[in-house]
């Protein structure tokens, strides 16, 4: 198992919809293959910044989803949102 962590940092005024969007997506991201679960965390004491963290049985099902039309389509909403470019790291336990 796999573990993504991905900070995302947003135009203040667009956090209300950014959680909505993540709510209104989080099943499906959960029912694709290899998606264990998947959960929104927002730093203390900050208006607009946010990490997700998900867990994946393996790199390739999480590749998978991310070559999917399902991620797409939540990108192509979630992009226009951020006001500096996510950061995203694929950790392995150990």
């Amino acid at each position: 198992m796999i573990t993504r962590i991905v900070k995302l940092n947003l135009h203040p005024q667009y956090s209300k919809k950014f959680e909505q969007i993540f709510y209104q997506s989080r099943a499906s991201i959960e029912n694709f293959d290899g998606c264990q679960t998947t959960t929104l965390f927002k730093v203390s004491g900050t208006e607009s910044q946010y990490f997700t963290i998900s867990y994946w049985q393996s790199e390739k099902h999480l590749e998978n989803y991310r070559a999917s039309l399902l991620f797409k389509n939540i990108w192509q909403q979630v992009k226009p949102l951020f006001s500096s470019k996510a950061e995203a790291y694929t950790l392995n336990s150990v």
